[in-house]
């Protein structure tokens, strides 16, 4: 929490220099490279949670439209995933094997089985999970999940990350109690893909 909270300070100083448009291409931008162009693997915190809730913090205090902002975080969430996918699909195996250190090794790994376990939510709750984040977008399109499944839960995971920390972000700047908001909207997501899995779990039995 401390390293979260000084690197959303960090991120937040880079305003004055910037000025407002450059600011909200610079984070939109950053958001998308962080999956779309597998940054994140390397940078995740100035790719993940940490920039969208200090972007929410700087249109607080400062001319940067909220509304404008959190959209644009969202939507560039969803062509980063997007993009992921359409590699994944496209390329296939070889893309990541070209781009695996050991760290990132381990990342596909568990990032598989994460998808091999949940499938259409385990889109939704790799968005709070930095090393799902980066490579489930691209194993669901190597596993050619169905292109209109992955779309609604790219959407959905998107909206709920991007829009919704950097909206935590914003009223955590008159509300305290707010800053724990990213946490209640992984759990919902996290509880609800467990439900989820479970039900498919029984079904499966059941039809055994």
């Amino acid at each position: 929490m401390i390293l979260q909270a000084s690197l959303s300070d960090q991120i937040a100083g880079w305003f004055p220099s910037l000025g407002a448009v450059l600011f909200y291409l610079v984070v939109w931008g950053l958001v998308f490279a962080g999956t779309g162009l597998f940054i994140g693997a390397f940078i995740p915190f100035i790719t993940g949670d940490s920039l969208v809730f200090a972007a929410g913090l700087v249109a607080a205090n400062s001319d940067v439209n909220i509304w404008l902002m959190a959209g644009g975080v969202g939507v560039a969430a969803w062509l980063g995933d997007q993009v992921g996918y359409t590699l994944g699909r496209h390329y296939g195996r070889p893309y990541l094997d070209k781009r695996q250190g050991s760290w990132i090794k381990t990342g596909i790994e568990k990032s598989e089985k994460l998808f091999q376990a949940w499938g259409w939510w385990a889109i939704v709750i790799a968005r709070f999970m930095p090393w799902a984040r980066v490579f489930v977008p691209a194993i669901a399109g190597i596993a050619k999940m169905n292109y209109y499944k992955f779309f609604s839960a790219n959407l959905v995971g998107a909206l709920a990350w991007g829009t919704g920390l950097t909206l935590a972000g914003y009223y955590s700047a008159s509300i305290p109690a707010v800053k724990n908001a990213s946490y209640l909207i992984a759990g919902f997501f996290i509880t609800a893909s467990i439900i989820a899995g479970i039900r498919v779990w029984l079904r499966n039995r059941r039809v055994k």
